[in-house]
């Protein structure tokens, strides 16, 4: 039987090359996209590469979108394998980008809407999908900025960020995982967090050193995890191994 993905913001960047990277494994991809000249443009490539890719317009941040996403797939698949919440954003109104003393309740409520109530409402729609399936994976873009470990160390490259949104959402995301992961425990499904490193994305203004698709790889290494694989850990490069695991 052929496997199900949806992976959320896949038409750019990091979520398309998961997309493209899943669907050379022999997935079939939904494109989830909110534009869906984007999303349908996006599918289009992916399948002209070989990819069984097709466009599922879903807006995190719009329950009933959200919802009727989910009912499509029930009823054209009738089950989920995996569900990548990759779809974040850095946000664009004032705040979002400042320091902490010049963050925003507008930018907070703007980028927690995506990064985290998006994720939550996007899993809860598509939960019931995945126990369907045999062993569904769940993976949580995150980002190492969300690490209180590594934001709090002063010799750690990332401790000269300061700024709250962002981060903050990343963090929440964090414990995001971790609940799920612990609420699914007794299941086959698996709730993993993934950071993809510093991407040259539209989300980092291609400041990034990193492509795409490797910042895609540790997303497809957690998506595609064995039976005995880990849950409920935050990952980097390398995942599942030992060493690619990253602190909270």
């Amino acid at each position: 039987m052929t496997l199900i993905a949806l992976i959320t913001g896949a038409n750019k960047g990091i979520g398309y090359e998961t997309a493209r990277l899943l669907g050379e494994r022999g997935m079939t991809v939904l494109v989830g996209a909110r534009s869906e000249e984007l999303g349908q443009k996006a599918a289009q490539a992916l399948r002209e590469g070989g990819v069984d890719a097709r466009f599922l317009q879903i807006d995190v941040t719009d329950d009933a979108s959200v919802q009727r996403a989910a009912d499509h797939v029930g009823a054209e698949y009738g089950h989920l394998d995996v569900l990548v919440n990759n779809a974040g954003i850095v946000g664009d109104v004032e705040g979002a980008r400042g320091g902490p003393s010049a963050a925003t309740r507008a930018a907070l409520r703007q980028v927690f809407e995506a990064n985290v109530f998006g994720v939550v409402a996007v899993t809860n729609a598509f939960l019931p999908l995945l126990r369907n399936a045999e062993a569904a994976r769940i993976v949580n873009v995150s980002s190492e900025v969300g690490s209180l470990t590594f934001m709090s160390d002063p010799e750690h490259p990332l401790h000269q960020l300061a700024t709250i949104p962002y981060p903050a959402s990343k963090t929440a995301l964090n414990m995001v995982t971790v609940m799920y992961a612990k609420e699914l425990r007794d299941t086959p499904i698996k709730v993993n967090a993934a950071n993809p490193s510093h991407c040259a994305t539209d989300l980092t203004r291609h400041t990034g050193s990193r492509t795409p698709e490797q910042g895609a790889l540790v997303s497809v290494a957690l998506a595609t995890l064995p039976a005995d694989g880990p849950s409920g850990r935050f990952w980097g490069d390398g995942a599942p191994a030992a060493d690619a695991e990253l602190p909270w």
